[in-house]
């Protein structure tokens, strides 16, 4: 498992965006992603994305505290229908493939104002 850290500083106008990697790319299956507050305005907001496709990774509002997620994605059979546990049932999700760089998007995170990010790639 790989291990990507990146602390993301706001501009004047609490916005940032960031890459995780700064160069390179992310292989592998994403794991976790870990939010740790370092002092981010409350209420902060962030969209974290495969910086090529554009899939949503993880999207909060309104966070004041730090958090880990472990995303997922929905699985679909070839036809496109939802796969589900049973008829009618659950549905069933993935990890989700990366193969880019990851990017995190942040706004309302106050004046020059900073949090760490830490993702899990298996």
């Amino acid at each position: 498992m790989r291990l990507y850290e990146v602390t993301v500083t706001t501009a004047a106008d609490g916005s940032a965006t960031a890459y995780a990697p700064s160069a390179g790319k992310c292989r592998g299956l994403l794991e976790a992603i870990q939010y740790e507050k370092v002092d981010f305005a409350d209420g902060v907001d962030f969209t974290i994305t495969d910086e090529v496709t554009g899939e949503s990774l993880w999207t909060d509002t309104n966070v004041n505290a730090s958090e880990i997620v472990r995303p997922r994605a929905a699985v679909a059979d070839q036809a496109g229908a939802a796969r589900l546990y049973a008829a009618g049932g659950t549905a069933v999700a993935e990890k989700i493939a990366i193969v880019s760089r990851i990017k995190l998007v942040i706004a309302q995170g106050g004046n020059v104002k900073s949090g760490k990010f830490r993702l899990h790639i298996g």
